[in-house]
């Protein structure tokens, strides 16, 4: 008797091994579409945006510094203070925002 009592669990246990693995897919999947692929597809916005500044483009810095771009060059920016109008180099990398709206006719 306690032969037929092993042998019922051990048939039922390669599909509970089985489990524990199934599951840890299944987190990382929901893990990657709710969190990594919105934030990846966010980086490539923000580059796009970055890319795309031209001189004369109101912009905010990461710092919430406001300016108008004076001359964009490889991975600089001289931007113009909107207050006492000072001129300042920054990165690329530290524009938040591009204020001035564009109109994409291009790309219809």
């Amino acid at each position: 008797m306690n032969l037929i009592t092993l042998t019922a669990p051990q048939q039922a246990g390669g599909l509970g091994a089985l489990m524990p693995i199934l599951m840890m897919v299944l987190m990382f999947g929901v893990l990657y579409f709710f969190m990594i692929r919105p934030q990846k597809k966010k980086q490539k916005e923000e580059a796009k945006m970055r890319d795309n500044l031209q001189p004369g483009d109101e912009i905010m810095t990461i710092g919430g510094f406001y300016g108008r771009v004076i001359s964009v060059k490889d991975d600089s920016i001289v931007i113009e203070s909107v207050v006492d109008r000072s001129k300042q180099k920054i990165v690329r990398s530290a524009v938040q925002a591009n204020l001035t709206v564009h109109d994409d006719t291009d790309d219809k």
